[in-house]
């Protein structure tokens, strides 16, 4: 989910809060009326959206792996070497030489 809505909802909330806070201290009852009628459906949208960001936010935490530590990512390493070029070249020509029986090669 974006973040745009939840920005935009936000400033028009704070900024009806202050329109209203506003107009009761200077005696403007009509402003004060409309800012008060239009402000708890935009403080229930603002929570809403709150919930969302924060929902969103957990299960994106959920299902990112755990990191490993440096000492276990450093263990892990030195178990299994990674395979590379030479080592995968190297492994069959090593097995082909400590066998004590010959191999037979098998022609298609």
């Amino acid at each position: 989910m974006a973040r745009r809505p939840l920005v935009f909802v936000s400033g028009l909330t704070l900024g009806d809060y202050l329109l209203w806070n506003w107009s009761l201290n200077g005696n403007h009852d009509v402003i004060a009326l409309v800012a008060g009628l239009t402000l708890p459906p935009l403080a229930v949208v603002l929570l809403w959206l709150l919930a969302l960001s924060l929902a969103q936010l957990l299960a994106h935490a959920a299902r990112r792996p755990a990191r490993r530590t440096g000492r276990a990512r450093s263990r892990a390493r030195r178990r299994s070497p990674p395979l590379t070029a030479t080592n995968a070249a190297a492994e069959p020509a090593a097995a082909e030489t400590s066998s004590s029986a010959p191999s037979r090669k098998l022609a298609a």
